[in-house]
């Protein structure tokens, strides 16, 4: 009861604050707020940054993953500690590191000169997502290569499959589930991330402003409280589409 409690506190009554002020409005209200170009621009970048960050972090989690668990190679305790790093380092941390690297003043700032943006620009909040979403698709495809075991890797690699073979039509279907949960979970942080995009982005509206950095400078810049929330509502929309996503995921996962 006590933890009922204290859940109710801390998340039921901010989201039924926000959505009571979202919709005290009117829909109408809500959909001309959320239907401003800034927003349009915001949710269009959002979106583009989760399209090319799960493609890149798929790729690395599996094959970070199967070397980790297939593989052994000095410096593996390294690669473990690396890939649990975004969990114990700040996004602002990330965002600052980001600029002393490919700033105008960085390591590789000659990049800035020959006409290459990185920071205040999509790249760079490319670089900072990425990071932070790094652990999720390694944390939950490794545990369900340990669990199928090489067996019937082995099996069919004596049968004369290739390594693509194998991974494509026995190490692939095997791990699917754990990867998509992975994915979901990289889109929700990504599309939740705030700390480290701030950093390395111009925020400017249309140019390089996500739905997060939307709520920050309608709250904080304009002092436009109703559609900071409205933009809150939308972003929170679109989690709880991910949330549900996920828990629908984890049952099929447990069925299987």
């Amino acid at each position: 009861m006590v933890a009922l409690g204290y859940l109710v506190l801390l998340l039921l009554v901010p989201i039924g604050v926000i959505l009571w002020r979202t919709f005290e409005r009117g829909f109408v209200s809500f959909f001309e707020a959320i239907s401003t170009p800034a927003a349009i621009s915001a949710l269009n970048l959002s979106l583009l940054i989760v399209a090319i960050v799960v493609p890149i972090n798929v790729i690395f989690g599996v094959v970070t993953a199967l070397a980790l668990v297939r593989g052994r190679f000095p410096g593996r305790g390294f690669v473990q500690a690396v890939v649990d790093l975004p969990f114990a380092v700040s996004p602002v941390v990330v965002g600052v590191s980001l600029i002393l690297l490919w700033g105008v003043n960085g390591w590789f700032g000659g990049l800035d000169s020959m006409g290459f943006k990185v920071i205040f620009g999509l790249p760079g909040m490319v670089l900072a997502t990425i990071f932070v979403t790094l652990p999720f698709v390694v944390r939950e495809v490794e545990p369900v290569l340990h669990e199928i075991g090489d067996e019937q890797e082995q099996a069919a690699a004596t049968l004369g499959a290739s390594k693509w073979q194998t991974f494509w039509r026995i190490t692939l279907p095997a791990i699917r589930w754990g990867l998509t949960y992975g994915i979901v979970l990289t889109v929700a942080r990504s599309l939740g991330e705030f700390g480290a995009v701030i950093m390395v982005s111009s925020g400017f509206p249309g140019v390089s402003q996500t739905l997060t950095l939307l709520v920050h400078s309608r709250y904080i810049d304009d002092h436009n409280t109703y559609g900071a929330y409205c933009a809150a509502t939308l972003l929170m929309g679109i989690a709880l589409v991910t949330l549900l996503l996920m828990t629908l995921l984890d049952r099929k996962r447990s069925n299987a």
